[in-house]
């Protein structure tokens, strides 16, 4: 039976029609798919910029008006964040999960959830909530997109800044989005939610200066750190 099967395919592989079919179906088949992964590629990169972001008024009118009043929009340096870039990883893995999640915003959408201010407005708290829990969930990642520890320069920082990034962020104790709450959007109503920033009695009243403390545990934990890579 066996080898009637392979006499059967031969038999079709060997006759020039069936030859010139499988070649024409085998292009076809590989100039569809690369048409069909360039438009969904292009249709993804679309989804991925600030224009498509701020498209309806509810974002629109609200968070970003809110994000163009922040370093992150206007600044010395010259250097923005654009909407995707704090709220859609980089990785192409991450970022269709981010995707399939965000796919639920067309519902709001479409039943006016949030398609006023007042209505924003009531359900801030929820909404940061969500987007708090998913960066406290992935270590900030789209926060280090940009912003690297390692390339921290501990020194042009201020003391009490320092000594917290030093004890917490380099650690690993915490994340970006447990102390930096309301860096681009303003916040919700906070009362009874732990803002994340505050300061250590220990911290409490040192003067914003510079030591050598500061960099030699820059020092230390960059040596480790490499150490570990090298290992």
């Amino acid at each position: 039976m066996i080898k009637a099967v392979i006499l059967w395919a031969w038999r079709i592989l060997a006759t020039p029609a069936g030859t010139l079919g499988l070649g024409f179906l085998t292009l076809g088949g590989f100039v569809g798919g690369v048409i069909f992964w360039g438009a969904f590629n292009t249709a993804l990169e679309v989804t991925n910029t600030e224009k498509f972001c701020t498209g309806c008024h509810e974002m629109k009118t609200n968070v970003y008006e809110e994000l163009t009043q922040t370093a992150h929009f206007s600044n010395r340096s010259g250097v923005r964040a654009s909407c995707p870039d704090c709220h859609v990883p980089h990785q192409w893995t991450d970022k269709i999960a981010r995707k399939m999640q965000a796919s639920k915003e067309v519902w709001g959408k479409i039943f006016g959830t949030i398609n006023t201010r007042e209505k924003f407005l009531d359900k801030r708290l929820e909404l940061a909530q969500h987007e708090w829990a998913r960066l406290k969930a992935n270590d900030s990642l789209e926060c280090r997109n940009c912003h690297s520890s390692i390339a921290m320069d501990l020194t042009k920082q201020t003391k009490r800044a320092a000594d917290i990034h030093t004890r917490y962020l380099l650690s690993g104790k915490a994340t970006c989005i447990d102390c930096h709450k309301g860096i681009a959007h303003e916040l919700p109503n906070m009362d009874g939610v732990d803002p994340g920033w505050k300061v250590p009695a220990e911290l409490m009243g040192k003067a914003a200066s510079h030591g050598l403390q500061d960099t030699d545990q820059l020092a230390a934990y960059l040596a480790a750190r490499e150490g570990n890579i090298i290992d």
